[in-house]
């Protein structure tokens, strides 16, 4: 009697966390259909994925690939070198894993792990997180057989009877736990009658937005509103030692806040950078935006992502290089204009779409059937 082969899966890409945090729930949602298939991943040396990887309880390779300078300089004899490195270890990878399909999720490794893997015959599958494909993630959708993506129109990068929107996978489990206002409230120790701002730049914070807040500082003590406030541990004591200085008890200061579920449900307006991840994350907490997108990201995917919420009056954007004068005010006249910020409520609800990484899931596992 034949034995069933349990099925090998690659899951490449990395670099930063809104690539690696997606790819290990894309992970856990195959373990979860199929929890005989064994899933390794691919990385790049030196960065985020070689520790949350195997802190999530898979194993890891590393290739020692880097990225291109776009300006000329010696650093890209070094760029080519690494490649040619990695392409080989790829190769080597993927002859001693044998996959049955290989996962892109962008980043450094993506691109010679998937580019073997095409070359060998072996089914690809690109997640494109951001609402405007790079470089990279355009030359393998070629060879790709599916291209899961998270907005709409995406058909003018890849080609369209390859697109599958499926949205970027999120921290379901977290927004599965936001609970009542009221619980929220108290939680951080808020004031039940005064609207809320929540202010996340992420674990590390943004620099241009916690500048922002703290020029605002006395504006925003003397409103009628309050502020949670999450600056990331680089800007927590220069924020914190501003505040108390200001001497309002309306603004509460965390360097990083470890029950996201009730600060989403205590605020009534979120201010934050425009990650792909971030941004399918507040399309299911479904709460006005204002979006300070980061200039300090490739091919400026933050800005185009922000504006595919802003086009469909889901979100406010701010540009980072006019927040200092103009952030603090948006903020303010937004929580005093409540049909607006009703209409971005509905209208950002609207972009949400939910179960991706079980759906990107069944999709990989579909592609070892049809190779079959």
């Amino acid at each position: 009697m034949n034995q069933k082969k349990n099925r090998n899966i690659i899951i490449s890409g990395g670099g930063t966390g809104g690539h690696i945090f997606p790819a290990i729930s894309i992970a856990n949602a195959i373990k979860a259909i199929e929890p005989e298939c064994n899933i390794l991943f691919v990385g790049a040396l030196g960065k985020i994925e070689m520790e949350k990887v195997p802190a999530a309880g898979y194993e890891i390779i590393g290739l020692p690939v880097a990225g291109l300078h776009r300006r000329l300089t010696i650093k890209n004899l070094s760029f080519i070198f690494k490649l040619i490195k990695s392409l080989n270890k790829a190769k080597q990878i993927i002859k001693s894993f044998k996959p049955d399909v290989v996962v892109g999720v962008g980043g450094y490794a993506s691109g010679p792990v998937l580019w073997m893997a095409n070359k060998k015959g072996i089914p690809t599958l690109i997640q494109e997180q951001n609402s405007y494909a790079g470089v990279t993630n355009k030359l393998l959708a070629k060879k790709a057989k599916k291209i899961c993506v998270a907005y709409e129109g995406m058909e003018k990068y890849f080609p369209e009877q390859k697109i599958i929107l499926t949205g970027n996978p999120v921290r379901q489990d977290l927004l599965d736990k936001i609970g009542s206002r009221d619980e929220a409230v108290k939680y951080f120790d808020l004031d039940e009658n005064k609207k809320t701002i929540l202010v996340v730049g992420g674990s590390l914070g943004a620099r241009t937005i916690n500048q922002s807040i703290i020029a605002g500082i006395d504006t925003i003590g003397k409103s009628e509103f309050q502020l949670l406030w999450q600056t990331g541990k680089y800007y927590f004591n220069d924020a914190k030692t501003q505040a108390d200085a200001s001497g309002f008890k309306n603004i509460k200061v965390n360097d990083f806040i470890v029950r996201m579920d009730m600060a989403y449900a205590a605020a009534d307006i979120i201010v934050s950078r425009a990650g792909a991840g971030t941004i399918s994350e507040l399309c299911l907490v479904g709460k006005p935006v204002i979006l300070v997108p980061s200039p300090n990201v490739a091919e400026n995917h933050q800005t185009k992502n922000a504006m595919a919420l802003v086009n469909k009056n889901a979100a406010i954007m701010v540009k980072d290089s006019e927040a200092n004068e103009k952030l603090i005010d948006t903020t303010l006249n937004l929580l005093g204009d409540n049909n607006r910020m009703m209409e971005l409520s509905v209208n950002v609800k609207a972009m949400a779409l939910r179960d991706s990484a079980k759906i990107i899931a069944e999709e990989v596992l579909k592609l070892y059937k049809e190779m079959k």
